[in-house]
């Protein structure tokens, strides 16, 4: 069964320490965060800190996968993470988090933007194949020998948007 065949899915704020724990593990024993060197310490401030929003992913009463966002700074309306469980992956839950990603994002303003990572190239093919285009290349920005691929999907210039 696939999260797109109806399986039970509920996106909600982060709720707990514990819940944050899980997630920071998660994070720190998968890629792209392994070669990003971001341990389950670092994954665990960026969680809990207040400046972003924090979502699990909760499937079968379980933590399946999580996202934080960014919303404000220059980068207004940044995906800054998406994780799954490994046992999780495939079933579609990427995309159910991206499209609540830009849900949430685009009630505010009418960008989206992304890093993914140089050597994760099929977290790159689902950006694309979800309309995010490549604006920029940012190399040795987190580890040496690896560039962070600046992406952005637009509902129109900043200039016309109006909230939601």
């Amino acid at each position: 069964m696939t999260v797109a065949d109806g399986a039970a899915l509920e996106i909600r704020r982060l709720g707990s320490q514990d819940e944050a724990w899980v997630c920071a593990r998660m994070m720190a024993s998968s890629e792209p965060w392994i070669t990003l060197r971001r341990d389950a310490d670092a994954a665990l401030a960026i969680l809990t800190d207040p400046g972003r929003e924090s979502y699990v992913a909760i499937l079968d009463g379980e933590i399946a996968g999580f996202l934080i966002l960014v919303m404000h700074g220059a980068f207004v309306g940044y995906i800054q993470s998406v994780c799954l469980a490994p046992g999780r992956r495939g079933l579609g839950l990427g995309g159910r988090l991206m499209a609540f990603a830009e849900e949430r994002i685009l009630r505010d303003v009418p960008n989206v933007f992304l890093c993914v990572s140089s050597f994760n190239p099929d977290a790159r093919r689902l950006c694309e194949r979800l309309g995010y285009e490549v604006v920029g290349e940012l190399r040795d920005y987190v580890v040496r020998g690896h560039s962070e691929i600046l992406m952005r999907k637009s509902a129109g210039p900043l200039a016309e948007f109006v909230t939601r």
